[in-house]
């Protein structure tokens, strides 16, 4: 027997949790373990469609800080690379849409906000020594 296609199983999951989420507004899917969790919407670089992922997040004031970890991999996650090309964006938490802009953590940002995000999941640490590459912290920020 064939071994399973992770990333088949990734966007499998994805689509359920996504369909979940916005289904009850977040009233299932909105939460793994203690942290929170959103709706981030991004435009494909190249296919120029909406892609939505779930990924945790830590608020910070009015800002929205989620992490480009991509559970470790080498590569940035693809939402990430999309946010380079066109930093406009929607999110959904809870029922509640909003555009935000994006942008990358300064690392003075990241020192800063790393072990709360941490506190939230600490997996991010091993993310991070599973690749070279550093993870970025990626700053949402709602437009008025």
């Amino acid at each position: 027997m064939a071994p399973p296609n992770n990333r088949l199983l990734i966007k499998g999951a994805t689509f359920l949790h996504r369909l979940l989420y916005r289904v009850s507004g977040g009233g299932i899917g909105g939460r793994f373990g203690k942290a929170p969790m959103l709706l981030l919407t991004t435009t494909g670089r190249r296919s120029g469609k909406p892609r939505t992922v779930p990924l945790l997040y830590l608020a910070d004031g009015e800002r929205i800080v989620v992490v480009g970890s991509n559970g470790g991999d080498d590569r940035d996650p693809a939402w990430w690379l999309n946010l380079q090309h066109d930093p406009r964006g929607q999110m959904q938490i809870g029922r509640r849409r909003r555009a935000v802009t994006a942008g990358k953590a300064d690392p003075q940002e990241k020192a800063r906000l790393w072990p709360q995000i941490t506190a939230l999941y600490a997996g991010y640490d091993e993310y991070q020594t599973r690749t070279a590459r550093e993870i970025p912290l990626v700053v949402l920020r709602p437009e008025a």
